[in-house]
């Protein structure tokens, strides 16, 4: 199966570890390896598996520019070996859902096929970047598509040349609720089952009682 074929490291510390990265070795990525990216996004969920997307992998450095200068001069990503462009055929999820799966499922596809790419091409040791900044109609010219196709994402792919810092993020308890919006927990930490809180705790409430005791046995 595939998924134990890029099964390098856990799932879920390739999801904490994982970055976007702009800076790019000057290295080919193995085409083996654009095999299992492209496995994994075609493995992402869809509305009613319709599937409505495709992935246009770009080589040419002619290619490159251009879709560097329709991302509004991000010439950064022409360092990339691979970019891959995630396209969205919105007309499929309009037969069967309407205006709600022309405008919003489609996207949604395709936000999906996106992230299964990132967190496999993270897995693979390889670095990527999610791009959603670039003029539509520019990047339709020039891939060359059908009026009724729409890119939606722009993915940089190749050695990461940088180690980008871990960014800032909101503490669980910020923007996790229970049963109603602003609907909160006493204790997140123990509600959600954390080990490390539950020792953590437990550690607090021993000294807790130990400095009552050792004040008492000074007190005597």
């Amino acid at each position: 199966m595939f998924y134990l074929k890029i099964a390098i490291m856990d799932a879920i510390e390739c999801i904490l570890t994982r970055r976007c990265v702009r800076k790019f070795k000057n290295i080919p990525v193995e085409w083996d390896k654009i095999g299992k990216i492209l496995e994994a996004g075609r493995a992402a969920p869809s509305a009613g598996n319709l599937q409505d997307w495709k992935f246009i992998v770009i080589t040419d450095e002619t290619i490159k520019k251009n879709i560097a200068d329709s991302a509004f001069n991000q010439y950064w990503m022409m360092d990339a070996p691979i970019i891959i462009v995630i396209v969205s055929e919105p007309y499929k999820n309009e037969r069967f859902y309407g205006l709600r799966g022309e405008k919003l499922y489609s996207v949604q596809d395709a936000a999906a096929a996106a992230q299964n790419m990132l967190i496999a091409a993270h897995a693979l040791g390889l670095g990527a970047c999610w791009i959603g900044a670039f003029d539509e109609s520019k990047v339709k010219d020039i891939l060359k598509m059908i009026p009724e196709a729409r890119p939606q994402i722009i993915l940089p792919i190749g050695y990461a040349a940088e180690i980008p810092p871990v960014p800032v993020k909101y503490k669980i308890e910020n923007i996790a609720y229970f049963n109603k919006w602003h609907g909160r927990m006493k204790d997140i930490n123990f509600t959600l089952g954390y080990t490390s809180a539950k020792v953590m705790g437990a550690i607090d409430k021993g000294k807790k009682i130990l400095d009552k005791i050792n004040k008492k046995i000074r007190k005597e």
